[in-house]
């Protein structure tokens, strides 16, 4: 397993990536139509160049056995302090291989390394994920319905783990 820095000429591959891992992840939680808005919303090529531009901010694809099977995208003094999680996702073959923890301890070193102390996260409530989460330490502290556009919300819990 390896994480390697993304860069403008993987922006295809994540939004690949992205479309793969969101059709299983969401498919009971949220409906095609909505799915469909976010990842054009959240995965146009113009917001992400815009996260690979901001030094704060980065994307690293995950690769098992020199294929691509997800990524992470986080960014430090997201807060005073504190590094958010934006996104982590892996392809459905690549679940449950430890491959998610793997990413989140990454997350965790990369965040160590900036001197913030905290890291922050949104997961939807009726995403399992939240348990995976929970078993690396995280808390939920909050949670909220955020308008995303489209007449659609998110209604996450905010989870934390302190470093």
């Amino acid at each position: 397993m390896k994480f390697i820095q993304a860069k403008t000429d993987d922006i295809a591959l994540i939004q690949q990536l992205a479309r793969t891992s969101w059709e299983s992840a969401y498919a009971e939680i949220l409906s095609k139509e909505q799915i469909d808005y976010m990842l054009a919303e959240m995965y146009s090529t113009a917001e992400i160049s815009s996260h690979l531009t901001n030094p704060n901010y980065h994307y690293f694809l995950i690769e098992n056995n020199e294929k691509p099977v997800g990524f992470i995208g986080f960014e430090h003094h997201y807060e005073p302090g504190t590094t958010k999680l934006h996104r982590l996702y892996l392809i459905p073959e690549a679940k449950g291989s430890g491959l998610g923890k793997a990413a989140i301890n990454f997350l965790k070193e990369k965040t160590g390394e900036t001197g913030n102390k905290r890291i922050i996260l949104n997961v939807n409530k009726n995403n399992s994920a939240r348990k995976i989460y929970e078993s690396q330490g995280f808390k939920v502290y909050d949670e909220g319905v955020f308008d995303i556009g489209g007449g659609y919300v998110m209604d996450d819990y905010l989870m934390e783990f302190i470093l």
